[in-house]
């Protein structure tokens, strides 16, 4: 199957399971109360991070780092995006068990702040944040992402 590749094996890496939104409509300056109009619909997102002094950016920008999907739900297909809940194991060990009502920001206010600084076009993504419970993975952990709503996916780590 399908795996992630550590890029930097003496260091940490961190999983962080994350659902995600996929822009529907060029926008800028959303407004809370117009941001569900811009969304086409919903996806599931690994953001992988290496721990370590470089800028932020750097340590989540590794090739393979960012998995998406596989599956994609319209936006009409999820009544309450604010009301998700989802679960992310490693080895069989739950890890993240989360609500996206649990988020520092609503989906709203995370389409608003993004799109003050940036105008937004259809098939970006915008990872939402990721729950409590990341943790560390190595070569040959197994990762499995499950939300009930969305779909799931299953990838391998290798070294």
């Amino acid at each position: 199957g399908d795996t992630i590749p550590i890029r930097f094996p003496d260091r940490r890496n961190d999983h962080e399971f994350e659902f995600v939104i996929v822009i529907g409509k060029e926008c800028s300056r959303v407004k809370q109360e117009d941001a569900l109009d811009v969304i086409a619909g919903y996806t599931l997102g690994l953001d992988m991070t290496v721990r370590g002094p470089e800028d932020r950016s750097a340590r989540k920008s590794c090739d393979g780092y960012a998995v998406l999907g596989p599956w994609f739900v319209t936006a009409d297909e999820i009544a309450d995006p604010d009301n998700v809940s989802f679960c992310g194991s490693v080895n069989g060990v739950i890890k993240q068990d989360a609500n996206t009502s649990d988020q520092v920001l609503s989906i709203r206010e995370l389409v608003e702040y993004a799109s003050e600084y940036y105008t937004l076009y259809p098939g970006d993504v915008m990872y939402t944040g990721s729950p409590e419970g990341v943790s560390e993975v190595k070569a040959g952990d197994e990762l499995h992402f499950v939300c009930d709503q969305v779909g799931e996916f299953k990838i391998g780590v290798s070294g």
